[in-house]
């Protein structure tokens, strides 16, 4: 009996031996066959800016061909999110003009950035820019792959792969939105930058065209809400929850987004402006308390009060944050808003529009202004636009809106350096400058025109020859594009002479400056090779108390004393001198540096 009972103990444990041998040995064949996911590398444009993407450290692939002086570069080493990602990657070595694939990481802004040349590519000189980035092609070490399946991946620190001290980021990365586009409770609160869902077992990549919300959004906003009698007590009731919610997605702050309201019918009304609020409790209990004023609907007349009134340094306005106007309209206007938008964007405003239940085919006859919408937003590409077929339906746009204005990269009204001036060149023409060098100086004045953004709301140009005479080659409303612009310059002739300088200040500030709008930066870029046979004092007096900002060019015989009477002071900051017209393109970098640096003292808005 007893050894019937060992026997069938010895047949147990054989058994469970076998078995948990083919277990071990069918696990090990099944680890086999599981593929590790593919990583997928996208592909950008040669154009593509660093601030574009909100990631704080991304994988791209560069295309060949980026090596080209369109795109813009602005740093050595460390650049300016305002720089070509691909244009920095070929400067700094990490690429040939061939292209491949890079790793980028986004670090703090800087207080300058200092252009050099390198590996073909001029990269320009910039004052301080908001954010900055560094370039690896150590694609691979960055990240270390999963270790099993199901488990995620723990980033390699990537200033350790780069070998280089570790920068902390502006940006941070953000958790997955909700199912629903409608839902507005769960909050946009960003997770810490390196933080990843625990579903991820790649690293984080871009992916061209996608809309991502800046963590670090920091805007001015101004609502104007519908409070006209046409709308009802039950869709303005809709309209202030839809405000709540996106008080609550912005996180109210004073370090971050601002928020006011200004409600219009016949007139428009403060119901409280940027500096009331600092949370967004208390934005939505303000909210709560509006009532509706009634009248009609007079969006043209309630952009002019916040482009007038609304953006003041008394309101809150601070500044150093764009300025977004939110337009939300039941139907259609009841007055013009065209004239009234121009002169809010060209006063750096990015106006957004939301439109509930626009008219239909056969209400369209009653539209005091058609195309409304596209007359009076930042720009016509879609992205200012939000068209909602029904009351009941504008919860779901809360999302798509706190991203889109949170996307100050995108917001192109915004005043920079580089979008808001009229700039006057006045060219020297005379008979010592000759006809080669005449068109090396038309280079010059092309160069610093590539620069800017250029249309009619935007920087614009104009130009001016002279000799004994002067002659106006274009003023400042003729081009509104940069290719017309160049165009422009590339065509204007040479035409001999003398040089009196002072006469062509004189006619600039007449039939150039007196045109230019009131709210844009009047700069006047004087290019002359020679000493003046008239007096430039008074000229360069007048130009001065008219607010015009002048830099003077001087090239070969030009005289240094005159051209620090003419220059704005300080004159170390406003002429330059070159020995040979071959030279003027070193010029380039160091005016556009002092412009945005002039520029970026003074509030942005």
């Amino acid at each position: 009996m007893g050894i019937a009972v060992l026997t069938m103990k010895a047949s147990v444990i054989e058994m469970f031996l076998v078995l948990l041998v083919t277990g071990i040995h069918s696990n090990k064949e099944m680890t086999k066959k599981i593929k590790r996911p593919k990583f997928t590398v996208p592909q950008i444009n040669c154009d593509v800016r660093a601030g574009k993407i909100i990631n704080p450290e991304f994988i791209v692939k560069c295309p060949a061909g980026c090596q080209d002086p369109r795109y813009h570069v602005y740093g050595t080493d460390v650049y300016a999110s305002y720089s070509s990602v691909c244009g920095a990657a070929v400067h700094s070595g990490v690429l040939d003009n061939s292209g491949g694939k890079i790793l980028v990481r986004k670090v703090a802004g800087q207080s300058g950035y200092k252009g050099s040349y390198s590996n073909g590519v001029q990269s320009l000189s910039l004052p301080r820019w908001r954010e900055s980035f560094v370039v690896s092609g150590e694609t691979t070490k960055a990240y270390q792959s999963p270790s099993a399946p199901g488990t995620t991946a723990q980033p390699v620190p990537l200033m350790q792969a780069l070998g280089t001290t570790a920068v902390e980021g502006t940006h941070t990365t953000l958790p997955k939105p909700p199912p629903s586009a409608g839902s507005t409770t769960s909050s946009l609160r960003p997770q810490p930058a390196g933080q990843r869902s625990q579903e991820l077992g790649e690293p984080e990549l871009w992916k061209p065209g996608s809309v991502l919300l800046d963590a670090g959004c920091k805007v001015d906003l101004s609502f104007l809400i519908d409070g006209s009698a046409s709308i009802g007590k039950r869709r303005f009731r809709i309209q202030k929850q839809f405000l709540a919610d996106v008080a609550q997605a912005l996180d109210i702050g004073p370090a971050g987004p601002l928020m006011g309201i200004v409600q219009y019918g016949d007139n428009p009304v403060t119901q409280f402006n940027l500096k009331t609020h600092m949370n967004s409790r208390d934005v939505k209990t303000a909210i709560e308390k509006i009532t509706q004023r009634g009248g009609l609907s007079n969006v043209g007349r309630a952009i002019s009060f916040v482009t007038q009134n609304f953006f003041s340094k008394s309101n809150g306005n601070r500044g150093s944050a764009p300025n977004v106007a939110v337009v939300m309209v039941d139907g259609w206007p009841t007055d013009k808003v065209e004239e009234a938008s121009r002169f809010a964007r060209e006063s750096g405003i990015n106006i957004f529009f939301i439109t509930m239940e626009g008219a239909s085919e056969n209400e369209k006859q009653y539209v005091l202004e058609p195309n409304f919408a596209n007359k009076a937003v930042c720009r016509t590409n879609g992205f200012y636009s939000l068209s909602v077929q029904n009351w009941f339906s504008l919860h779901k746009t809360v999302q798509p809106l706190v991203k889109r204005v949170c996307d100050t990269d995108r917001l192109a009204c915004s005043k920079t350096c580089l979008n808001s001036a009229d700039i006057g060149f006045i060219i020297d023409g005379s008979s010592s400058v000759g006809t080669g060098n005449f068109r090396t100086v038309l280079q010059f004045v092309a160069n610093l025109s590539k620069e800017f953004e250029i249309s009619d709301t935007d920087t614009r140009i104009g130009a001016v020859q002279y000799t004994y005479e002067q002659r106006l080659e274009f003023g400042f409303d003729v081009y509104s594009t940069k290719p017309d612009v160049l165009n422009a310059i590339k065509r204007v002739g040479y035409w001999s002479g003398g040089t009196s300088t002072g006469a062509a200040i004189n006619y600039a500030l007449e039939q150039l400056f007196k045109k230019s709008k009131p709210n844009k930066r009047k700069l006047m870029i004087l290019i002359t090779d020679g000493r003046s046979y008239d007096d430039v004092r008074i000229p360069a007096m007048v130009a001065h108390h008219e607010g015009v900002i002048t830099y003077a060019i001087g090239v070969a015989w030009a005289a240094q004393d005159e051209l620090e009477v003419i220059a704005t002071h300080p004159a170390r900051d406003h002429a330059f001198f070159v020995d040979e017209f071959d030279h003027l393109y070193q010029v380039v970098p160091k005016v556009i540096q002092n412009i945005c640096t002039e520029f970026n003292s003074q509030p942005r808005n």
